[in-house]
């Protein structure tokens, strides 16, 4: 039998050892969200990777219906990975798997012939993008979005259009306003430690940098209160992540060479509030492991990124500004599977005296955004979307602190067009830069923009 010479084959080729390590356990099962949702076995893990056997060694032809399907309903948020006793690198092999499906591009469907434009002559170009993002912040900030979705046009047009308007819609500020603490003199600096001064380089993203531009502003603040000073490179661009989990790996690559020269610097910490883009910059080495010219700047490159809540000391800091309202914490997945920091994220949060915390049932879990899954596979991601809304009414809490832009305007346009929640959507570096404005720990130097 003839393999296919494919992308997919010389991919799986090299992970052979990986793959064949796997013996279809089903410890992957319970942890793989479209799975339980569809309890179909071409869904779970094992089972993508059996279509991805298949395909490598002939027996299934890459444009088959079933191997598109079931590559696509993947989220991707690589969950599997933690519990597979084998060490499959599933999230490289889904990648792969979808530069196949890219190559059939006469395959696919609408949207996502409109998402492979988008990346290759948008995102690919930063000024483009920031123009991009720069009118969506406008229409947003005019609250078009919200008062379309009102009349209920948008849903009885197309139920993916209404759920984009509410992602936009979603991305908008939601102040938290803590109580100040009177009793604390202003302009006093936080202790750390004996932390000395160090710089660091900050990656700024491309939604986050102009539809969450105020995360941005929080990082800033909160790393030059311990004693970080914060260089901002000026030709990064985008981290790639959009481009390699739909299968466009060159597209990937070119944004992670540009990325690596932006951040030429081989020492200096590279801080992220995105734990898709962290992951994302995590993986260059293996990304670029054949170019010879990047494969070890790539490696280098990737030891150097950390999560801002990697990056800030938690030693006991004596400041104030908890809130009385329950707040509550669910982990990004490239943050928690693929930084493997959704730790530190708590930890940051939990650092604030007085707040008030409640546990989030299933706060592991995907909320189905998934990067542009939500308008991919708009079905299946509300099935998994409408399990963690259910969790976060639970839980009552009013506060819900994640660490990635996706999720966070996944789960708002789930509050506004999938259950009523009155849930306020920040990240956790915004509720310790709150705390500190509101304990009076920013002088005025700190305050300002590094």
């Amino acid at each position: 039998m003839v393999k296919n010479d494919s992308q997919l084959s010389n991919i799986l080729s090299k992970e052979k050892g990986k793959i064949l390590a796997c013996v279809h356990c089903g410890l992957c099962l319970e942890s793989c969200p479209t799975y339980l949702v569809t309890g179909n076995e071409n869904d779970s893990p094992r089972g993508r990777i059996y279509l991805m056997r298949a395909v490598e060694e002939g027996k299934l032809q890459p444009n088959s219906a079933a191997f598109e399907s079931h590559i696509n309903r993947c989220l991707g948020c690589r969950a599997c990975e933690q519990v597979c006793p084998a060490g499959v690198e599933y999230g490289n092999l889904l990648e792969g798997a979808r530069a196949e499906l890219n190559l059939k591009k006469e395959q696919r469907g609408l949207a996502y012939h409109l998402q492979s434009w988008l990346l290759r002559y948008i995102w690919l170009y930063p000024k483009r993008l920031r123009v991009l993002f720069s009118i969506a912040r406008i229409v947003r900030d005019i609250k078009l979005p919200s008062l379309l979705l009102k009349t209920g046009i948008p849903l009885r047009l197309s139920p993916r259009l209404a759920f984009a308007l509410a992602l936009l819609d979603g991305s908008s500020p939601a102040p938290l306003n803590f109580t100040k603490n009177e009793n604390i003199a202003e302009g006093k600096e936080i202790p750390t430690a004996n932390e000395k001064k160090r710089s660091v380089m900050l990656f700024k993203g491309c939604v986050t940098d102009v539809l969450f531009s105020r995360i941005n502003e929080a990082t800033k603040r909160v790393l030059k209160a311990n004693q970080r000073e914060t260089q901002i490179p000026v030709n990064q661009a985008c981290c790639g992540a959009l481009h390699a989990h739909s299968g466009d790996l060159e597209g990937a690559r070119t944004l992670a060479r540009r990325n690596i020269e932006a951040f030429a610097d081989d020492e200096l910490p590279i801080i992220t509030n995105a734990g898709g883009c962290g992951a994302m910059m995590l993986n260059y080495g293996h990304l670029l492991a054949e170019d010879s010219e990047y494969a070890e700047r790539a490696k280098l490159f990737s030891v150097r990124v950390r999560d801002i809540s990697q990056e800030i000391p938690f030693e006991p800091i004596q400041h104030d500004g908890g809130d009385a309202e329950a707040i509550t914490y669910d982990a990004s997945c490239h943050l928690l599977h693929g930084q493997h920091a959704s730790d530190d994220a708590l930890q940051m949060l939990l650092s604030v005296p007085g707040i008030n915390y409640v546990p989030l049932k299933g706060s592991e879990v995907c909320c189905g955004g998934a990067g542009t899954y939500n308008l991919l596979e708009p079905k299946l991601s509300a099935q998994i979307l409408r399990e963690k809304l259910d969790n976060i009414k639970n839980s009552g809490a009013k506060i819900l602190a994640t660490g990635n832009p996706g999720c966070h305007m996944q789960i708002r346009a789930g509050m506004s067009l999938l259950e009523n929640i009155d849930l306020k959507v920040c990240h956790p570096v915004e509720i310790l830069d709150e705390s500190y404005r509101c304990a009076g720990q920013y002088n005025k130097r700190s305050n300002d923009s590094t």
